[in-house]
């Protein structure tokens, strides 16, 4: 058989060579190009990709991704612990964080029992609360699907323990506490003075939680909505806490909301009556929060009986006097954006449950009134204390 000429030889080489470029050049194209066009596709809503699209995703599948994009892939970030649940932490490493459950440590009692201060060997600090009670998967149920639910005006679980007696549920920890700390509690003096914009910032903020809640499908009811159970960080940001916390205690005590004899200021008096929640219920309970942010009292000092008609005219009785703001608000506040909060505060609390709006509406008319407040405060300087009297008000 004859020999390949050289220049038959050479032509071969060449093809092969540029054949290998055109390889390297299309397998290149392809892994950079191919998720662009994936992205494109998805945010017109089509469901059809072009047909360069269709190809080249079609030999992206056969090409090995490289390192980078796998490793990007599973990187923890913001929703890192909805896909891989709650943690499971043991009693050892709690007892250890809370110094043994030592009453340094602790920091009140809750729903769920006593609430502790805690330390992780990570360094996390955390917030624990223990209660006696044998392993249930209720705990396990309900842990695992309030995990899922992130907002930046919610407490986030972080985990749960079950061992030697006791249910154990694990928080992030917001370091000022409770809006009760800075509200009414004589025994502490609040760090920033709380002004009547920063309670409006507390109120939305709160109010956009539960709104989230009842937004979920299906809809979470808090049913302990209070002060005590609106968490502010350091930068002053409510969150709400507890939330699905009702529904698992009446899961796993029989009890239901009857567990406590106290008087809970809170509870609407119609979900009181009826045994029937809805998320009604808490924008009641919202209005009694938001009627303690206003006067700086707690609720069972407010005095009125539960009714409607008893509620407008002891609000009307302290409009008259100019007396129903909390007095360290004076020169915070105008007297525009006064009104318009009581007049929301009321609405709420509204009778029957009905009259009442919902919280994403709760929501929008708070931003509204924040909003007005910021910039009139802003062209006027400081506000007035001057309230618009009962007699204006309810006309």
């Amino acid at each position: 058989m004859p020999k390949p000429s050289a220049a038959i030889v050479g032509g071969g080489a060449a093809g092969a060579l540029a054949l290998l470029v055109v390889v390297i050049a299309f397998v290149w194209f392809c892994r950079n190009h191919c998720k662009s066009f994936s992205n494109k596709n998805s945010e017109t809503g089509s469901s059809d990709p072009s047909a360069i699209g269709k190809t080249l995703c079609l030999l992206i599948t056969l090409i090995p991704c490289s390192p980078p994009l796998s490793v990007e892939w599973n990187r923890g970030g913001p929703g890192s612990e909805a896909r891989h649940g709650p943690r499971l932490f043991t009693l050892e490493e709690l007892d250890q964080a809370t110094k043994h459950f030592d009453e340094s440590s602790l920091l009140g009692y809750g729903s769920f029992g006593l609430v502790y201060k805690g330390l992780l060997r990570d360094g996390t600090v955390v917030a624990i609360k223990r209660r006696s009670g044998a392993p249930r998967q209720d705990v396990v149920s309900q842990v695992t699907y309030l995990s899922e639910i992130h907002h930046r005006h919610l407490v986030r679980i972080l985990g749960y323990c079950q061992e030697s007696g006791f249910q154990v549920l694990v928080y992030e920890y917001l370091p000022s506490g409770s809006v009760c700390n800075h509200l009414y509690d004589t025994r502490s003096e609040p760090s920033t003075k709380f002004e009547f914009k920063q309670r409006l910032s507390i109120a939305l903020g709160a109010a956009k939680g539960l709104s989230h809640l009842h937004g979920l499908k299906p809809p979470i009811v808090h049913k302990n909505f209070k002060t005590a159970n609106v968490l502010v960080d350091e930068n002053f940001t409510a969150k709400v806490a507890d939330a699905g916390i009702s529904k698992l205690l009446e899961k796993i005590e029989e009890a239901g909301p009857s567990r406590t004899s106290s008087v809970n200021f809170f509870e609407d008096p119609e979900a009181g009556s009826s045994g029937v929640t809805s998320e009604m219920s808490d924008v009641y309970s919202f209005g009694v929060f938001a009627l303690e942010l206003l006067t700086g009292q707690e609720a069972l000092h407010i005095g009125f009986l539960g009714s409607n008609e008893s509620l407008f005219q002891w609000v009307e009785s302290w409009l008259s006097s100019n007396n129903l703001a909390d007095r360290r608000l004076a020169g915070s506040f105008t007297a525009e954006g006064m009104r318009d909060l009581i007049r929301l505060t009321l609405q709420c609390m509204s009778f029957p449950a009905k009259r009442r709006p919902k919280m994403e509406m709760v929501v929008m008319e708070l931003e509204r009134i924040q909003e007005k407040e910021m910039s009139m405060t802003t062209v006027m300087g400081e506000g007035t204390d001057t309230i618009t009297l009962g007699s204006v008000l309810f006309t």
